[in-house]
């Protein structure tokens, strides 16, 4: 499947900052479901900086935005050609020990009714057992777009029993650690759902660590594997580590964001 991807986030001030210092995940990873045919990112006023590939395999890209400056437009532009593996993160070079991905942070952090979701599942080896957690998430979780914010945990989105794709992420990674499965946050953008129904175009989801496979995306929101309508960006224990831009600006006074993302097929 051939996707195209338009990105726009804006960042306001409502009085001018001293500078803007930004990291950004934006680069699709490099792996044998998807390839990149052209992609470009922008920032307005933006000075690009250095870049490097972390222990994960994500490409990092460092911009310095100098000030006085009260808006910030970061735009992502690109053509991605997909390919269906079953959700397997087939050729995706990393240097990071699965293990790694067992520790706990606040977001996903278990309480005595994650830990009981978690052992509710079943399965007769590590596979069966990671589509029985991915499920009981999505059972236990429905999807609610609002029901939630940024910072919500997965203890909280499962008490709640409602939430958006960040909450499915954080509760099966949650899920996964507790019962001994390594299991990473997943940031990136979906075309469609699986029925064809338009969805929000940046989207999240997690990948367990299942010996023989490797890395295997589950997305309980969705109650499928990642596939070609997917577009990978990057990984992290959670969402704010795996964040597609993450930034400091240097000032007082409040920042207000708006995000606009369309991911429509192209022809091939």
């Amino acid at each position: 499947m051939r996707l195209t991807v338009d990105h726009v986030t804006r960042y306001l001030y409502d009085q001018p900052v001293r500078s803007v210092v930004q990291s950004h995940r934006l680069a699709p990873s490099a792996f044998a479901g998807q390839r990149v045919l052209d992609w470009e990112v922008t920032v307005s006023g933006g000075l690009r900086g250095g870049a490097h590939r972390d222990g994960a395999g994500d490409m990092i890209q460092a911009w310095t935005i100098a000030g006085p400056v009260q808006e910030v437009t970061v735009t992502v532009r690109g053509t991605v050609e997909t390919e269906d593996l079953a959700g397997v993160l087939r050729g995706h070079r990393e240097a990071v020990a699965p293990e790694c991905y067992l520790r706990p942070t606040l977001a996903t952090r278990v309480d005595v009714a994650l830990t009981g979701l978690a052992q509710s599942a079943i399965g007769a080896d590590v596979l069966a057992l990671s589509h029985a957690l991915s499920a009981a998430v999505a059972d236990a979780i429905a999807y609610r777009p609002g029901a939630t914010h940024a910072h919500t945990t997965a203890a909280e989105a499962l008490a709640l029993g409602e939430g958006v794709c960040q909450d499915h992420a954080h509760a099966l990674i949650a899920c996964a650690r507790s019962r001994g499965i390594p299991a990473r946050y997943v940031s990136g953008y979906l075309f469609a759902t699986q029925d064809g129904v338009p969805h929000e175009a940046a989207h999240a989801w997690a990948e367990l660590h299942v010996l023989g496979l490797g890395w295997v995306g589950f997305d309980p929101a969705n109650r499928c594997c990642p596939d070609a309508r997917y577009i990978r960006l990057g990984s992290g224990l959670d969402a704010q580590d795996a964040a597609p831009i993450r930034g400091i600006a240097r000032g007082g006074g409040r920042e207000a964001m708006d995000v606009t993302v369309a991911v429509q097929q192209a022809a091939q």
